[in-house]
Order: structure tokens, then sequence, then C-alpha cells
């Protein structure tokens, strides 16, 4: 019966050996999956993480192109505005070359003087509302920028490079030249 009796404990503890084998073999697993488990949960979030932080990134680029668009497209429309009024005033000038030639004869109908200087004054109105403003040419120090020497005289009374008859008025639009003033210069 003894040896029953360890024969039965020996079985016992096989058991019992089988059963924490077992046993460790479950945590070992469950030990895997709540590892693999924690990683994939990691993976979850932080890939929305890393997606918004991509979302982010392409919609502060695209404001930034946009703004460069649109201030773009702002200095396109002021550029070709520009251009057109530039254009428009220099198609006019001829007009009012004519105006001031028409001031600098006398003429015995006074009302009719009288009403070309009206329109001649309407217009330098309408001009330097759009600021249209006259070259500074007599008197002043010659400038390629902004002069056209159509003739040189020699006068020790005048220094040199001094413009000392303007022939042809010349104007500027916001700085910049419309028409240069065709001069007379001193050397």
């Amino acid at each position: 019966m003894e040896e029953n009796k360890e024969v039965v404990e020996d079985i016992v503890m096989e058991e019992s050996t089988v059963e924490s084998v077992e046993e460790t073999k479950s945590n070992a697993e469950e030990a895997e999956t709540v590892e693999e488990t924690e990683v994939v949960e990691e993976k979850i979030e932080s890939e929305p993480k890393d997606k918004a932080a991509e979302y982010l990134e392409r919609l502060q680029r695209l404001m930034a192109e946009f703004d460069n668009y649109r201030k773009r497209s702002e200095k396109e429309k002021k550029d070709m505005y520009d251009f057109a009024v530039g254009n428009t005033i220099q198609e006019l000038l001829p007009l009012v070359d004519n105006f001031e030639r028409a001031l600098q004869v006398e003429s015995s109908d006074k009302k009719f003087f009288d009403g070309v200087s009206m329109i001649y004054k309407q217009m330098m109105s309408i001009l330097e509302t759009l600021q249209v403003t006259v070259i500074p040419a007599v008197n002043e120090t010659f400038n390629p920028n902004l002069h056209n020497a159509v003739f040189h005289i020699e006068d020790e009374n005048v220094g040199e490079n001094i413009i000392v008859e303007e022939l042809q008025k010349g104007y500027l639009y916001k700085e910049k030249v419309v028409r240069h003033s065709m001069v007379k210069v001193a050397n």
C-alpha cells in the first residue's frame, strides 16, 4: 500500500508539474498576448497622431501656398492697372501738348481762349488725381533717367549739364517715367 501511496503521490506530483508547466505556458502566452496588445495599442494610438501631424503639415503648406497666390494675384492686378493707366496717360499727352500750344497763341476771341484754358485745367486736374506729375527741367541738372537731350549748346554763363530749355514736357506716373522731357543742355 505504501507503494501505491508513493505511486499516487508521484502521479499527483506529475499532474501538478504538468499543471504548473501548462500554467506557465498559459501565463507566457498571456504575457505575449499582453505585449502584442500593447504594441498594437501603441501603433493604434500613434497612427492617428502621425496622420494628424501629416494632415496639419499639409494644411499649413496649402494655406501658405494660397496666401502666396493671393498676394501674387493682388500684385499682378495692381501692376496691370498701373500699366493700363500708364498707357492711357501716354496716349493723352499729345492732347495735353496741343492744348498748351493753343494757350500760347494769342487769340482775339476771349471766350474761345477761356474755354480752351478751362479744358486744359480740367485735364491737368484729372492727371494730378491720377498721380501724374510734370518732370522739372529748366535750370535742373541733366538726368538721363528723366530727360532726353536733343540739343547741346556751349554757354559759359550756365554750368555744365544744366538744362537751359525744355522743348517738350516730361511726365511721371507714380514715380515711373511715362515720357522723358525733351531738353536743350549746356555743356
